[in-house]
């Protein structure tokens, strides 16, 4: 029994069963940038430099994200060793399994499909929010009860845009890798430019005066700050999903990985910077703090231009969230864990299409009926899972002679930046509120429940 549970995917194998599944290998370092900053920068950049800086950290939230950058970094640097040695899909998923067996890869899966599906369903649900502010101003109303979960109280039964961008962004991933690739490129840029728009404007707004005093809460504010901004950066690991579908991994991987962490960081940095500059910190902590500072300098027309700079950044989260949710269903399936049907690949399209539509289906019931914002947490509890596993992978691969293994990027200082990064890890974990806890701890009995019963009978690895 013990065997069974530990037993370890062959990677040799895997990479033979990966050149019969026919992925498109069409991305180079450039997309999986895009792809990483479309998950990366959302709504994030938008709401917590205003509030972070006003309730703990003053201006210096500025050091608050470069502290937070540095932590995430240390995961970043093992993911890009791991998705360069083992370049197929699935992530944290994949590795587990090639490293740790069968059990402990499923629990690793499981969690990133709470951060996967959650994602996709909270951030839809901010989508939707935005979304009807914007066509509010053009004088369209969504009916009451169309516009939000399940409420009979306040009115509301469904929130039908939440569900439309599932299903819009899903028939754009239905595309094709490239063709979906080249859209999520196109609304990157956009969303950059909105930002750089800020930048650019708000600089001539800036009254130095306003950074006095620079850090009002200490060093203690400074890293209270970056144990809350480190959230803003979770999704870049999100690229490592991308890893049968990129030409040269052993090189792209890397590059996609850190690219994405660096010019996060300069954006997050940036914006900061302005915004605190342009309005005291006292004032920021509102729900839209960088629209509000376009507001107060009277900055109409970049207020809107934010406005719709905050749906089409969205827009892109759930985009990428969604590819790296079916990404990881298809691994589930490849390797006999889920119903094979979610394994299929479109001879014409390359890519999971059925997995695609039944995911799509499913993470949108939960944005169209379930209130999300309690379960947010789970997101974060999720990913942290995955990167503790990942950092202590990385010391497993270096021990272990794995047949198949690929000789591509490697972490420097080894082994003192993995053991970092999973102490790192299990820390912010700890500060994670028990509701959490105790919510993660169903979701784990139920991934236990569906291993045991279907996953365990009908892996690969009994054949």
């Amino acid at each position: 029994m013990k065997n069974q549970l530990f037993r370890k995917l062959p990677l040799d194998q895997l990479l033979n069963k990966q050149g019969t599944a026919h992925f498109n290998k069409s991305m180079n370092a450039s997309d999986l940038i895009a792809l990483g900053v479309g998950a990366v920068v959302g709504t994030g950049i938008f709401i917590l430099p205003g509030t972070v800086a006003a309730e703990h950290a003053g201006p210096a939230i500025v050091f608050s994200f470069i502290f937070a950058a540095i932590v995430c970094a240390f995961s970043a640097l093992c993911y890009s060793e791991l998705s360069s040695a083992i370049p197929v899909a699935g992530s944290a998923y994949t590795y587990s399994y090639v490293i740790f067996g069968e059990l402990i890869a499923w629990i690793i899966g499981w969690s990133l499909l709470l951060e996967y599906g959650l994602a996709v369903a909270a951030v839809a649900t901010g989508w939707s929010a935005y979304f009807q502010s914007l066509i509010e101003g053009f004088g369209i109303h969504i009916p009451k009860a169309l516009s939000g979960p399940l409420n009979p109280s306040e009115g509301t039964f469904i929130n039908l845009p939440a569900i439309f961008i599932i299903v819009l962004l899903a028939a754009i991933l239905s595309l094709g890798i490239r063709e979906s690739n080249r859209l999520n490129k196109i609304m990157v840029f956009i969303k950059l430019g909105i930002i750089l728009l800020f930048i650019f404007v708000g600089v001539f707004y800036v009254k130095p005066e306003n950074w006095q005093p620079f850090a009002p809460f200490g060093f203690k504010g400074i890293l209270t700050g970056a144990a809350l901004v480190i959230f803003a950066y979770l999704g870049f690991d999100s690229v490592s999903s991308a890893a049968e579908e990129v030409k040269n991994p052993q090189r792209n991987m890397p590059i996609g990985i850190i690219g994405t962490l660096v010019i996060c960081t300069i954006l997050y940095v940036a914006v900061s910077l302005v915004l605190t500059g342009m309005v005291p910190y006292t004032e920021l902590n509102v729900g839209n703090p960088v629209a509000y500072a376009m507001e107060l300098a009277n900055l109409d027309w970049v207020f809107g231009i934010i406005s719709l700079g905050a749906v089409i950044s969205m827009m892109t989260v759930i985009f990428v969230m969604m590819y790296g949710g079916t990404r990881l269903v298809y691994s589930f399936a490849r390797d006999g864990m889920l119903p094979k049907v979610l394994s299929e690949i479109h001879p014409r399209l390359k890519i999971p299409l059925k997995n695609t539509w039944i995911y799509a289906l499913f993470v949108s019931i939960f944005a169209g009926f379930i209130p999300i914002d309690k379960l947010a947490e789970l997101v974060n509890i999720g990913t942290l899972v995955a990167f503790a596993a990942v950092s202590i992978g990385v010391i497993y691969v270096r021990k272990m002679k794995i047949p198949g293994l690929k000789d591509g990027f490697k972490v420097p200082l080894y082994p003192i930046v993995p053991i970092l990064s999973f102490i790192l890890c299990v820390f912010m974990i700890t500060q994670l509120s028990s509701f959490t806890m105790f919510t993660c701890f169903i979701w784990m009995l139920i991934g236990l429940f569906v291993y045991f019963v279907y996953g365990r009978k009908h892996s690969i690895l009994n054949k």
